[in-house]
């Protein structure tokens, strides 16, 4: 039996009577008492008593089994009011989740029955609402009440393993106990109500490799020393049993599939201890000549292997590297081998493995050696040189057929057959050497020229005479040697400048010579003038002994306007054997120059004098271009800096429309308008036509007292007529500005009293009026009272 908990009541007026548990067969109720009244304290400090209808039982839940298959519906309970006295009258009626289709109720016995079999994983409870009504009034005899019907769990949901199957995997060699992996099964049913969701773990198949733990469901290895080189893969099924895994209860199953992952616990081994291989002699240095394995039953980097040869004999001319892809030893030659010196080698081989695990060193050392015979093959090898390159010389000039020197080549072979020599035909250089093909002496085809071509490059090639098909080659250097045969040539290609006021004995310039030839000591060249021509009047020329010479003066003064041009012809022999000369003749120009040598204006002051221009002309000429380009230049910024006007005329103002909003001065402002007017009305019509100027005040005044103030008149015009007459006039005069002005008048008005104190009612520079009864107003106008004492003050001493 399952007690049903009590909690605080929700219903005033229902009372559980019986709650029906198929699975028991027997009926629970909680009876509660609660209090028939409560109590409410007034302002006052009375207390208010509240009467309430009795209740004999609360609830606020009942429990309906799932999975329900009977043909009937099925019972959950029962409601009844206090009001019901058995006579059906009370009718009950039923709202909420499910009511009406899944749930229903008895309207005159408050029965409520589950008509749909319910499935808690779907929906583990539903809330409805209940209320009693009088069935003949329908009126409400208690408030709407809600509870709750909650579906109890029954074991109908197997376990199951949402991530399966599983994929792990652990180390071979792993110790007893060593962790895999852990599997997790769920469970639909209701953890918190029986061993319908208490989950057990087992394996099914997989023993006696592996264990699980029946609670955690972690796996764990069961046997030492498993070699994953024996059996690498193992499918290990577990089962997962609800109900603590009972008899009756539901099972899931699920399959791990583990593999062992590689460790370092084998050592490389040689198929073989003994090995023989053969290489031709030709073989080429740097080749594979042959290939070597050692089998390691690990995997990945465990099974890496690091080749060696490790007697002096093999390693001084095999050498041997690994392939990462096949892990095999390629053997390569490190020197050239000859058949006819050493016929046999003998290599041992040594294989060990990169990265070893300590864990495993019982195991003994990870390398194995294996001794590899290598036999020399004899084959019919190519003639070969005495030397790499040969280097030879020939001097330049020599006739055809002369020799310039020998290569020698020979057969290895222990035949020694003849060898033949020949050059290779698609180089430059059978044009001037041809080679004897029985003794290999070159000899030149034609004279050779240092100063052409001073080196030559051929190829001689040497072959078997009984087998033409093996040749070999070797590159052959020949420099040509040099002979004095080019005469020297004077350096320069210029004219030699002459100064108009050289002077005699003033040295003009110093030239040097060129030779084409090679002197291993040194170019040495001599000048002097030509002896079988007369002696030249003009220059003369002094060989420095250094390989130059001088041009010098032998007169004062030279004109271009005389001559301008002179030949003068030098000689010039090297230091060779035999010595050479050779006769340059150098064009000497006569030129103006400057007190210090400097040639001025040569090559132009000639093309000037033959267009007939003058120095003074050409100074003429650039003075006046520059004249008119100041007048240009003043002109243009004479035009640029003139301002344009900003009315250009009245029309132009006219025809657009100007927006202002100009204020006027005010009282300052005696331009717009003319505020005298308002200081004397009676004067406006004198002052109509000059309005831009103030009126003079006593111009037509007498003496002082003759002078009447205008505002003695002011009593006689009315000011608003007055105002009204100048803004038509205002309006209506074409010579003031084209826009309208603010124009304040400032007059105070008639029938004051105490009089005006404005100076807008006198023209004249000094009011005439008695301001002594302003001290008698008070400390506010004591101010005031000062500086109009102070204004008539000078008036009173004169």
């Amino acid at each position: 039996q399952r007690p049903i908990p009590s909690t605080s009541c929700l219903c005033p007026f229902l009372v559980c009577l019986c709650f029906i548990q198929r699975s028991y067969g027997t009926g629970h109720h909680v009876p509660v008492k609660v209090p028939s009244k409560n109590q409410t304290k007034l302002p006052n400090g009375e207390t208010e008593v509240h009467h309430r209808p009795k209740r004999g039982w609360i609830w606020n839940q009942f429990f309906v089994l799932e999975e329900h298959l009977g043909p009937d519906a099925q019972y959950v309970g029962k409601l009844h009011s206090n009001s019901d006295k058995g006579d059906g009258t009370v009718r009950y009626i039923l709202s909420g989740e499910g009511a009406g289709t899944i749930f229903i109720i008895d309207e005159v016995t408050g029965d409520i029955h589950a008509t749909k079999s319910l499935d808690r994983e779907r929906k583990s409870h539903y809330v409805l609402h209940a209320q009693a009504l009088d069935r003949n009034t329908e009126e409400a005899l208690e408030p709407k009440s809600e509870f709750i019907i909650k579906v109890q769990d029954i074991n109908d949901n197997a376990p199951k393993f949402p991530d399966g199957p599983f994929v792990a995997s652990v180390p071979e060699m792993s110790e007893v106990g060593t962790s895999v992996l852990q599997v997790s099964a769920s469970d639909a049913d209701d953890p918190t109500y029986g061993n319908s969701a208490r989950i057990v773990y087992s394996i099914l198949l997989g023993q006696p490799y592996f264990s699980v733990d029946p609670k955690t469901g972690i796996i764990r290895t069961a046997l030492a020393n498993m070699d994953r080189e024996a059996r690498e893969h193992y499918a290990v099924v577990v089962q997962a049993k609800d109900m603590a895994g009972q008899v009756g209860g539901l099972s899931g199953s699920t399959t791990v599939n583990i593999t062992l992952s590689d460790v370092n616990d084998n050592p490389p081994k040689f198929p073989q201890k003994n090995y023989q291989l053969y290489v031709p002699e030709s073989a080429q240095e740097g080749k594979p000549v042959g290939k070597i394995k050692a089998n390691d039953e690990d995997l990945g980097i465990n099974a890496d292997i690091k080749y060696s040869i490790i007697n002096s004999e093999g390693a001084n001319t095999f050498s041997i590297s690994t392939d990462r892809d096949t892990r095999e030893g390629i053997l390569s030659l490190k020197k050239s081998l000859n058949y006819e010196r050493k016929k046999t080698y003998t290599l041992h081989i040594e294989g060990v493995n990169t990265h070893t695990d300590p864990r495993f060193s019982y195991l003994g050392s990870f390398k194995d050696t294996a001794t590899l015979k290598i036999t020399v093959g004899d084959v019919d090898e190519a003639p070969v040189f005495s030397m790499d390159y040969y280097i030879l010389d020939v001097y330049e000039n020599s006739p055809s057929g002369t020799e310039v020197g020998s290569v020698t080549a020979r057969d290895p072979d222990s035949r020694n057959s003849p060898v033949r020599y020949f050059m290779d035909s698609k180089e430059d250089g059978v044009r001037y050497f041809r080679i004897d093909e029985s003794t290999g002496v070159i000899r030149t085809t034609q004279p050779l020229d240092r100063e052409d071509m001073p080196w030559h490059n051929i190829t001689v090639m040497a072959s078997e005479v009984d087998n033409p098909v093996l040749f070999s080659h070797v590159p052959v250097t020949v420099q040509v040697l040099d002979v004095n045969d080019n005469p020297p040539e004077i350096a320069t290609d210029e004219d030699v400048i002459v100064c108009e006021n050289s002077r005699p004995g003033q040295v003009i310039q110093t030239i040097t010579a060129l030779d084409m030839d090679d002197f291993a000591n040194g170019q040495r060249f001599s000048f002097a003038l030509p002896n079988q021509l007369p002696v030249n009047p003009n220059f003369t020329l002094k060989d420095n002994e250094d390989s130059s010479a001088s041009i010098i003066a032998r007169r004062r003064r030279f004109s271009q306007l005389t001559q301008e041009l002179y030949e003068l012809p030098i000689v010039v022999w090297d230091g060779g054997e035999p010595s050479l000369s050779g006769t340059s003749t150098l064009t000497l120009r006569v030129c103006p120059c400057q007190r210090h040598g400097k040639v001025r204006m040569c090559q132009g002051k000639a093309f000037l004098s033959s267009a007939g221009l003058s120095t003074g002309a050409l100074i003429a000429i650039l003075l006046c271009i520059i004249i008119l380009l100041a007048i240009v230049v003043l002109f243009i910024t004479l035009r640029r800096s003139k301002k344009e006007p900003l009315i250009i005329s009245e029309e132009d103002v006219r025809e657009n429309v100007v927006t202002y909003d100009d204020e006027g001065g005010g009282e300052e402002d005696t331009e717009a308008f003319d505020i005298i007017a308002l200081r004397n009305p009676a004067a406006a019509e004198e002052l109509k036509f000059r309005r831009d100027i103030r009126p003079e005040a006593r111009k037509h005044c007498g003496p002082a007292p003759s002078c009447r103030s205008p505002s003695v008149e002011v009593d006689e015009v009315d000011v608003h007529e007055f105002i009204k007459q100048k803004l038509v006039e205002a309006d209506m005069d074409t010579s003031v500005p084209p826009y309208d002005s603010l124009q304040t008048y400032a007059y105070e008005g008639q029938g004051s009293p105490t009089g005006t104190i404005s100076p807008l009612d006198s023209t004249r520079t000094h009011s005439e009026q008695d301001y002594n009864y302003l001290e008698e107003w008070g400390p506010e106008f004591q101010k005031l009272a000062e500086l109009y004492t102070e204004v008539e003050s000078p008036e009173v001493t004169t």
